[in-house]
């Protein structure tokens, strides 16, 4: 098998970042880009799901609740005391 030396171009601190990741599997950056292309062309797809990271409707509502709270604290309620919280929650 020939081996062929390839440049990619990527932000200095992800690279950074994925190489303090990887050594602690003990790989280096291209044993681990070998592995990722590796498992790609086995599977003949990307070997993991790829999604955006935003918060649904849901997410984005709790969100916005906790920035109202952090900015008024005194209209909401509190507690101290896990017990005190279930009793008031269950009722």
């Amino acid at each position: 098998m020939s081996k062929v030396s390839t440049n990619i171009s990527m932000d200095a601190d992800v690279k950074k970042q994925a190489q303090k990741l990887f050594s602690e599997f003990g790989l280096d950056l291209t044993t681990a880009i070998n592995i990722f292309l590796r498992q790609s062309i086995r599977e003949q797809r990307i070997p993991f799901e790829i999604t955006m990271n935003v918060p649904n409707a849901k997410t984005f509502e709790a969100l916005k609740e906790v920035e109202k709270m952090e900015k008024n604290p005194a209209a909401y309620k509190g507690y101290t005391d896990v017990d005190a919280m279930m009793k008031d929650l269950l009722k």
